[in-house]
């Protein structure tokens, strides 16, 4: 989105936030003004969040977020594991927290990036080469995510 159109965005609200402030019910009259508040909020997540706090004041939104919540290590370890289970080429028998991907589980270079990749995704943060190099075991990841995340055990 442009700065052009997020400055024309916001000059429509600021006038559909008038006019619905001065009908003190929402009526029929104001039902088009309700019409291009949504359209502007979902053009705009940053308005949408204003919208919801200041027009609709009788209902609380809740927001998921992820990055503020502190897991455990207990937790970390089962979401590694069942990551690294999920992928095709590992066997459940073969797989603890100490294998190591290549010499116990028969993985290739590939398919170690390929889980570093899955655990990109699972936690939500890019591991950079260097680091994703060292990471050669389930311990290795579950100590990483949990040194990124503060979590010390």
């Amino acid at each position: 989105m442009s700065l052009t159109q997020v400055v024309r965005s916001c000059s429509r609200f600021a006038a559909v936030s008038k006019a619905l402030r001065a009908t003190a019910a929402v009526s029929s009259t104001a039902q088009p003004q309700l019409r291009m508040m949504h359209r502007i909020s979902v053009n705009t997540p940053a308005i949408s969040i204003l919208l919801n706090q200041n027009v609709y004041n009788a209902k609380s939104y809740e927001v998921r977020t992820y990055a503020s919540a502190k897991r455990s290590l207990e937790e970390i370890q089962d979401r590694v594991l069942k990551v690294v289970s999920s992928y095709d080429k590992v066997t459940a028998d073969k797989l603890s927290v100490d294998s190591h991907f290549i010499n116990d589980l028969g993985l290739d270079s590939l398919d170690h990036v390929e889980v570093i990749m899955a655990m990109e995704d699972e936690f939500g943060f890019e591991i950079p080469d260097s680091d994703a190099e060292k990471l050669l075991k389930p311990a290795d990841i579950i100590k990483y995510v949990a040194d990124k995340e503060d979590i010390y055990d």
